[in-house]
């Protein structure tokens, strides 16, 4: 009975092991705005855009997440099973900032483009404001971002 548990927890680490190992990690590119430097994961794809940052429990310091739209857009972001406290920057095609909005974990209120939007930029909660990064500020290095699906 014992040798049984036994060899049934090994089994289970080594399916937890796995299933760890599989999980894909969005690919990501470096951005800057202003002087400031981030790594952004890309949420390219109709799953990775529904994904997003759900269920994630931290997100490090200059990381963020890219969502690229297919088409340019009035665009709205939530936080549905979201854990971590945001800040969204909402882009035009060019890469400009159109406006920056800050959204609670957990809430269904609904944050939108001010105006037509290519890009939605997910940071932590007050990152931008702390860089003095405001409406207007290009964002550099989405050339290398993949189109959306």
């Amino acid at each position: 009975m014992l040798r049984y548990r036994f060899f049934t927890l090994i089994i289970l680490l080594l399916l937890a092991v796995e299933s760890s190992a599989t999980q894909t990690v969005p690919p990501a590119i470096p951005l800057k705005i202003l002087n400031h430097r981030l790594s952004a994961e890309i949420a390219h794809t109709p799953a990775a855009r529904s994904k997003g940052l759900m269920h994630r429990t931290q997100l490090h310091k200059n990381s963020g997440m890219l969502f690229i739209f297919p088409k340019i857009n009035i665009y709205s972001m939530w936080m549905l099973n979201t854990f971590i406290p945001l800040s969204v920057a909402f882009l035009d095609e060019k890469g400009v900032i159109l406006n920056i909005a800050d959204m609670s974990p957990h809430s269904l209120a609904s944050h939108s483009s001010a105006q037509p939007a290519k890009y939605a930029l997910e940071m932590n909660l007050g990152w931008f404001t702390e860089k003095n990064i405001t409406t207007g500020v290009q964002v550099e290095g989405l050339e290398q971002a993949p189109q959306a699906e």
